[in-house]
């Protein structure tokens, strides 16, 4: 990934290493593989397999928890292979390892022994131990090790006979039943290994096998040693483990080696090959298939010339199809991979400058340990207009418009992944011809707007210049300045661009009116001690509004945005909403604009607030069913009828869905906020996040409930921020997620990181003032940090913070003072004298707190600050209720003392 600091990458283009692990395994007959780890990972590849080859796939798992991982996972494996015997009956078990038992360092060949020790009745059962760490490589690395492990582990017969051996590298099963019929046509009895043309891609049975017939048997595999040759069907043996030397070293086998026979010079070496070994000439049919293929090839030829491909997949594939698309023009702009692979390089470096000489291109890209979104941006950089490679592609393809050809593994947007052929000439010609009508497509659907364009558009707008004038010219100009305007203001705002985490936000407490009422709010807005949406200390009038808009703006010279935001709805009170804004463009011309909104009057006011120069909107939109909305929404209070129920919902759905998509189509950033409702909406928010994207919205934020005393949802069970931040993943990939949101007051001020309205609050300051008047009456007043990341509950670990929330406990009430960044007091050696480790710096940060308040912390630094006098509390629970309950406990302490 590029444009960070971290080496990361983002939706790498691989799958894990027992992912081919468990396909090779597939493709030898009544095999059975046993993941050692956790169940998530079985489950993960079962999934991915059988939505490619549309059939049922069994993987077991020895499903290591926290006991086995600490204790070693020795009794999962032994009671894991004698339940999978019972329920199988497998000939062979494949134990392959993952992540979890490679990292705990667990011996599975003395597990192995142990287990034949312990059950002799199963002893002519083969198990095969296979190391396939997720970490160890990718699909191609695991699929290569677990064939080499197989013929490794397996007792061999070296009795001389005249099978041949072929071992191929990850086929589909419609190419592996070619491969199988080519050797038929040439008379050449072999041993196939992997053979998955069967196994997953079988007919279909009114009885269901738990294993499939079909696959390499294993009495086969052991005569693998006697044969009179080895054909190894891989161009990168030499990175991985290879069947064919094991047998030439162990055994004496000869052996050949060719790459996959896709392009024409390929599949003729191959068949170049299997001729000598037969003494049998070519057959008329393949000569007449070469034929064809010569034929499809000149008859693609002008729209390949067009071709810019993006190539990727494991190292085979990419390298196979590379050689096909140079041989018929088709300029590989692209090659990548996802394996760590320095070879693939200087394999096709080469013939690829060859052909971009040709074509006067100066750049391409060959690309090893790669990912998608890095794919995706040099796809943009290189002009490509086509992709080739697995369906892992499909969203640049959406949104980038170029069209993929779907190859490889896996293949999970279309059916028929299993059958896609691409060995041999006709493979090839099907391969060719689908890249050429990539391109045949492209260009029927847009030539006639690129011939418009070019030759009728530019000379139209010229007439209409001449006819006009200028006024055209001053128009389209006003147009780029807007848009201009609208892009710059975004890269200001700091609540939808998170790299602009210096600039500061100002909202405007002057909409106290709402007009619906949600069940997870309490129309009490006069809060000073909560920090959460919907409550602020003072309701301000426009001509407030002005006045502090003015002051704070001298004193915060980074205030890029002012924004209403409550603590009612801007919309339902818009005379105020419009004044304001109004009076505040006439002093400054370069504010952003942002507005929040129920939505409810979005289609009434969307174009009075275009003309005000509102550039952003955010639209709280928690459900697009109103079935799920009734359970959110006790009412709509909409042109002065209360409506009830889904009619509410429903009101407020139509309302919300055509007011974002005018502002859309107007240019308008567009947030939507989602609050994520444990049992009511969660499972449907990915439905809400596609129909933003629909609908023109440029990010969804989903935000935690903040639990409000008195409201229908007070008692609502929370989710998880892991739930929290899974579901965000989730929807990641469908539109772009807000990750940095501090959930404001409607008053807040400042940058998101440092909120100023404190300073700014005049009710503040005179509680100040008179705390120091009652200062010697009042009960003991205690400060206290507290560890959170959501602003509402104690859910953060001591060591892990960045910000601490400090509160005050007085009279029986606690009261958020403010939050302070953990390098606020300290910048170093000039400052504190000496560099202090992270725990060392918290400290020195809330050295004038009398607690501490944490979800957990460390012995370490719970002594150090017992040591400073500071009181140390973990839970997990309310802010307020735990400063309260802290409280009461230090009361009771120094009493007894």
């Amino acid at each position: 990934m590029r444009g960070t600091f971290v080496n990361l990458n983002v939706n790498p283009c691989k799958m894990c290493m027992p992912m081919g692990t468990a396909t090779a395994l597939y493709g030898i007959h009544k095999c059975m593989t046993i993941l050692h780890g956790s169940q998530g990972c079985s489950t993960y590849i079962r999934r991915h397999m059988a939505t490619h080859y549309n059939e049922p796939v069994d993987i077991a798992s020895t499903s290591l928890t926290e006991e086995g991982t600490v204790y070693g996972g020795e009794k999962n494996l032994l009671q894991g292979l004698k339940n999978l015997i019972q329920l199988y009956e497998p000939e062979v078990i494949g134990v392959a390892t993952t992540c979890l038992a490679e990292t705990i360092g667990e011996d599975l060949v003395r597990m192995i022994d142990k287990f034949y020790l312990e059950n002799p009745e199963h002893s002519h059962i083969k198990v095969i131990p296979i190391p396939s760490p997720g970490y160890g490589g990718t699909q191609f690395e695991g699929y290569m090790r677990a064939i080499y492990e197989v013929v490794k582990n397996v007792e061999m017969d070296t009795t001389k006979h005249e099978k041949i051996n072929v071992v191929t590298s990850i086929l589909s099963p419609a190419d592996t039943r070619y491969l199988k019929d080519l050797l038929k046509d040439f008379s050449i009895d072999a041993i196939l290994l992997p053979d998955l043309s069967e196994t997953l891609d079988g007919m279909h049975k009114t009885t269901y096998e738990r294993l499939p017939s079909g696959g390499t048997s294993i009495g086969d595999i052991q005569t693998m040693a006697g044969a009179r040759l080895t054909l190894e069907l891989s161009s990168f043996t030499k990175d991985n483990p290879s069947v064919a030397k094991y047998l030439f070293d162990t055994y004496g086998v000869p052996y050949k080696k060719c790459a996959l026979p896709v392009s024409l010079r390929d599949t003729d070496q191959l068949i170049k090959i299997l001729s000598e070994i037969s003494g049998k000439s070519i057959p008329n049919e393949i000569t007449n298939q070469r034929g064809r293929f010569l034929d499809a090839m000149i008859d693609g030829h002008k729209y390949n010339g067009e071709a810019r491909a993006a190539i990727f997949g494991e190292p085979d594939f990419v390298y196979s199809t590379v050689r096909l698309c140079v041989e018929n023009g088709i300029m590989p702009m692209i090659v990548a991979t996802g394996s760590k692979c320095n070879t693939l390089k200087k394999m096709v470096e080469h013939e690829i400058e060859e052909l971009a000489k040709a074509y006067l291109i100066d750049r391409f890209e060959i690309l090893d340990d790669i990912d998608f979104q890095t794919i995706e941006e040099k796809s943009i950089e290189l002009g490509i207009n086509i992709l080739i490679g697995s369906s892992d592609g499909r969203r640049i393809e959406e949104r980038q418009q170029i069209g993929l050809v779907r190859r490889s593994f896996p293949i999970h947007d279309r059916v028929g992944g299993q059958r896609l052929r691409m060995l041999g000439y006709e493979g090839a010609l099907t391969f060719l011809d689908e890249i050429a009508n990539v391109i045949l497509s492209k260009k029927e659907t847009s030539f006639r707007k690129d011939l418009y364009k070019k030759y009728y558009e530019e000379q139209l707008q010229a007439t209409k210049k001449k006819e006009k004038g200028d006024v055209m010219e001053v128009i389209n100009l006003e147009e780029k300045k807007m848009e201009k305007s609208i892009e710059e203001k975004t890269k200001t705002h700091p609540c939808y661009n998170c790299g602009a985490h210096q600039y500061a936000r100002m909202h405007l407490p002057i909409a106290p009116k709402c007009n619906i009422s949600c069940n997870y709010c309490l129309r009490k807005y006069d809060c000073p001690n909560e920090s959460r949406p919907g409550v602020t200390t003072s309701i301000l009038n426009p001509e407030e509004a002005l006045a502090k808009y003015i002051e704070v703006k001298k004193k915060v010279p980074n205030l890029s945005v002012v924004g209403i935001a409550g603590p009612g709805d801007a919309l339902a009170n818009f005379d105020e909403t419009k004044q304001t804004l109004s009076m505040i463009k006439e002093v400054d011309q370069d504010v952003t604009f942002c507005l929040s909104t129920n939505g409810l009057m979005l289609p009434r006011y969307a174009r009075d607030l275009i003309e005000l120069g509102v550039s952003h909107v955010t639209v709280t939109m928690n459900a697009i069913d109103p079935k799920i909305g009734a359970q959110i929404y006790k009412y709509v209070d909409y042109m002065g009828v209360k409506y009830y129920g889904e009619a509410a919902a429903a009101i407020l759905l139509a309302n919300q869905l055509t007011g974002i998509q005018l502002l859309t189509s107007k240019g308008i950033i567009c947030k939507v906020n989602i609050v994520m409702l444990k049992g009511i909406n969660d499972h449907h928010i990915p439905e809400v996040v596609k129909k933003v994207k629909d609908l023109g919205g440029t990010i969804t934020n989903i935000m935690q409930l903040i639990p409000v005393k008195g409201s229908v949802f007070e008692d609502l069970p929370l989710v998880s921020n892991k739930e929290i931040m899974e579901m965000r993943k989730n929807c990641g990939e469908t539109m772009k997620q807000m990750y940095h949101c501090r959930q404001c007051r409607a008053d807040a001020i400042g940058t998101l990181d440092h909120d100023q309205s404190i300073e700014f609050n005049a009710c503040h300051k005179e509680e100040k003032q008179e705390d120091s008047i009652k200062k010697e009456n009042a009960q003991q007043k205690l400060q206290v940090a507290v560890a959170t990341k959501s602003g509402m509950i104690v859910d953060q670990h001591f060591g892990q913070v960045s910000e601490l929330y400090v509160y005050e406990y007085l009279n029986g009430n606690a009261k958020f003072l403010e939050k302070r960044k953990i390098d606020q007091y300290c910048k170093g050696v000039e400052e504190c004298e000496e560099k202090e480790d992270k725990i060392s710096l918290i400290i020195h940060t809330i050295a004038d707190c009398d607690a501490v308040i944490a979800m957990r912390i460390g012995d370490s630094p719970r002594m150090k600050l017992n040591e400073k006098g500071i009181k140390v509390f973990t839970t997990y629970d309310k802010i307020e209720d735990s400063v309260k309950k802290i409280a009461k406990e230090l009361e009771i302490e120094e009493n007894q003392v």
